[in-house]
């Protein structure tokens, strides 16, 4: 961790966290600036909740690749998924699907609602699971049923696209299930230490991003290396 990490987990930590979070969401003060030299790959994610999207502005803001929300739990459809990936696509962005995963349907269930969703497309990115405790069900599973409903979920969708699905995961879940497969980690205020020796692939940086394109804040990411790593990753291979 670099010295002004420690420095802000310690203030988090002494009780601080109010104040910096309050002007975080205030949008007048950001912690990350990650490197363009060190990640020049950056996407965004996407949902319903960003209303109609300029896909050929996003792109041309230098944004290389969008996941978009598919699904959620084994019933709920993205009422724009059909039209964000249409749209991100044509504009020539990498484009993958994102299943936000309920802990209170099973996990084969929820697979098979993924597949009914989201098309078979050979260029796509790989399918990613949204793992986290924010905005779940209250009924929270131990870690040997996380596992279990988790593997039912992933292991249709792997054989269904080809490619291994990635992980996104916050720092509570991943503390609490240590899930394995490639992360996608979210940290907004600094880069994901807390995962320790294990690498991320892709980095959400923060949340409330101005993009082109879109009115209102966005989720902001980074791939974790450049063009090489890049393609073993769109070919499912990460």
């Amino acid at each position: 961790m670099k010295l002004w990490q420690t420095a802000l987990a310690l203030a988090l930590a002494a009780g601080g966290g109010a104040l910096l979070y309050h002007a975080f969401e205030e949008g007048w003060l950001a912690f990350n600036h990650p490197s363009r030299e060190t990640y020049p790959i950056r996407g965004i994610d996407v949902s319903h909740h960003k209303g109609v999207i300029d896909w050929p502005a996003v792109a041309g803001g230098g944004f290389r690749f969008a996941y978009v929300k598919a699904s959620e739990g084994g019933d709920f459809t993205d009422l724009r998924f059909a039209a964000n990936w249409a749209g991100a696509r044509a504009a020539g962005l990498a484009v993958g699907a994102y299943h936000f995963f309920t802990f209170c349907r099973p996990g084969k269930d929820q697979a098979a609602h993924y597949l009914s969703v989201v098309p078979r497309e050979a260029d796509a990115l790989p399918p990613a699971v949204d793992l986290e405790f924010g905005g779940n069900c209250s009924r929270v599973p131990t870690k040997a049923e996380m596992d279990a409903e988790l593997t039912a979920f992933l292991e249709p969708v792997r054989a269904a696209y080809g490619k291994e699905p990635i992980l996104y995961v916050t720092q509570e879940f991943y503390e609490a299930y240590t899930p394995t497969g490639p992360l996608w980690a979210r940290d907004v205020f600094l880069e994901p230490y807390w995962l320790g020796d294990k690498a991320w692939t892709i980095w959400q940086y923060g949340n409330r991003g101005a993009v082109p394109g879109i009115t209102g804040h966005v989720d902001l990411n980074a791939f974790h290396a450049g063009d090489v790593a890049w393609t073993a990753f769109r070919n499912g291979r990460p």
